[in-house]
C-alpha cells in the first residue's frame, strides 16, 4: 500500500506502509546511526518526532525487547529505505513491522531517505505528514504543529527506587531517561531515587542526595522554566551534579547561559567531539535538536569542556560554582559507541569529595 510523506515545505515522498495504519504529524528528523535501531525507537528524547534512517537497511538483526531504553516506542514514525521482512539473529523475539504494529507506530519504507537528508541538512528540521490518502493532508495543521509540554509526557509519574547495595544515594529528575544511564549508574553500585520531572527544590533536598543527575529528554529547554527554577535553587548548596543532553541544557539555563535550536540537529552515533582539557577526540552517540550557545557560557562560572567538531557547538561544561559538569551527548550510550563512558566515574569521584568532607 502507498503512503506518503508531506512536508510543510510541500515536498512530498512516495514510499510503502509497514507498521500500524493511521496519519500522524511530527517533526522529521534523521539519525546516521548504523545500528541500535531498538533503542532509537525507545529513546524518549525522540518523543513527537518521525525519524528517518539514512543507513539503508534497517530490521536485520531483529527486535530484543530487553535492548529498549523505555517501555514503549517512542517515535512518532519510523521511515526507512529498506526494512527487514526475516531478520537473523538468535536474540531477536520479533521483526520490526510487527514491533511497531503492537505498539501502534506508523512507519514507511521505500523512499530515497538520502534525499530526504539532503532536504533536511539544507533546509532544516520541518515538520511533515505521514498519510496513506493526500486528500487528509492538512498543510496548514503541518506548519503550525509543535511537541507540547513533552517532558511531562514521558517523565515518571511517581519515584522508583533503585538499588544495587549503593555507597552513594543519587536523586535522578527524570526528563526521559535511558534505562541505560540507570544501569550505568547501578553497575557503580548507587542507590538511585528516579524523580518526576516537577520534583520541587525542598523535596530533593530532603532526601539528602549525595548526588543530582539530570538526564536527556525531549523538546526545547526553554519549556522547562519550573524545572530551571528548581536547579537554581539547588545551585547554593553545591552538590556534586552532572547532566546529559537536555539536562545538560538545563543546568546550563539555571546558570544564566542561553540555549539555541540547530539547523537539524545532532542525531546519531558517530559524532566526534574534542576534549578542551587535552586536545583528545572521542566519538559519541547524540540525540538533540537544541545546544548551549558557546558566547553565552560566563568563564567565571564555567569551562567549555568538550566542542563538537563538525559545527563548533558546545558538548560539555565543567563548572566552576559548584561540582558539577554536564554533556550534550550520550555517554551511556547503547549500542555504542562506548568511548565516554569513563565520565560516571567522574560523577562518582565528585561524590567521593563530597562525602568525605560531610
Amino acid at each position: 500500500m502507498k503512503r506518503y510523506l508531506v512536508l510543510e515545505n510541500g515536498m512530498i515522498f512516495v514510499g510503502e506502509a509497514f507498521g500500524a495504519e493511521g496519519d500522524i504529524i511530527a517533526e522529521v528528523v534523521f539519525t546516521t546511526a548504523m545500528t541500535g535501531y531498538v533503542e532509537t525507537l525507545t529513546d524518549l528524547s525522540y518523543t513527537g518526532q518521525a525519524v528517518v534512517q539514512t543507513f539503508p537497511l534497517i530490521g536485520n538483526y531483529g527486535v530484543m525487547p530487553e535492548d529498549a531504553e523505555s517501555k514503549k516506542i517512542s517515535v512518532s514514525a519510523y521511515i526507512v529505505k529498506e526494512f527487514c521482512q526475516t531478520p537473523s539473529n538468535f536474540r531477536s523475539q520479533s521483526d520490526l513491522d510487527s514491533f511497531l504494529k503492537r505498539h501502534g507506530i506508523v512507519g514507511m519504507y521505500g523512499i530515497d531517505t538520502r534525499a530526504l537528508t539532503k532536504v533536511l541538512r539544507r533546509s532544516g528540521t520541518m515538520n511533515g505528514m505521514i498519510t496513506d490518502d493526500l486528500s487528509n493532508v492538512d498543510m496548514e495543521a503541518i506548519e503550525s504543529y509543535r511537541i507540547e509540554k513533552p517532558v511531562e509526557q514521558v517523565s515518571t509519574k511517581e519515584i522508583r527506587y533503585l538499588s544495587n547495595d549503593g555507597r552513594y544515594k543519587i536523586a535522578l529528575l527524570d526528563f526521559g531517561v535511558k534505562e541505560n544511564i540507570i544501569r550505568s549508574l547501578l553497575k557503580r553500585h548507587c542507590d538511585i531515587y528516579v524523580l518526576p520531572h516537577n520534583t520541587t527544590t525542598d523535596e530533593i533536598l530532603d532526601l539528602s542526595p549525595d548526588g543530582i543527575f539530570l538526564t536527556n529528554g525531549p523538546g526545547d529547554p526553554q519549556d522547562n522554566q519550573d524545572v530551571i527554577n528548581t536547579l537554581k535553587g539547588l545551585l547554593p548548596y553545591r552538590i556534586p551534579t552532572m547532566g546529559i543532553c537536555l539536562g545538560h541544557q538545563l543546568l546550563a539555563l539555571a546558570n544564566g547561559f542561553q540555549t539555541e535550536k540547530l539547523k537539524f540537529g545532532h542525531r546519531g552515533a558517530n559524532h566526534p567531539v574534542r576534549d578542551a582539557r587535552n586536545g583528545r577526540v572521542y566519538i559519541t552517540s547524540q540525540n538533540h535538536g537544541y545546544a548551549v550557545i558557546s558566547d553565552s557560557i560566563r568563564p567565571s562560572i564555567a569551562d567549555e569542556w568538550f566542542t563538537n567538531i563538525n559545527d563548533l557547538s558546545n558538548e560539555g561544561l565543567i563548572y566552576k560554582n559548584a561540582p558539577a559538569f554536564s554533556v550534550q551527548f550520550h555517554p551511556e550510550a547503547c549500542a555504542g559507541p562506548q568511548d565516554t563512558d569513563f565520565l560516571f566515574d567522574e560523577f562518582i569521584k565528585k561524590m567521593e569529595v563530597h562525602h568525605a568532607k560531610k
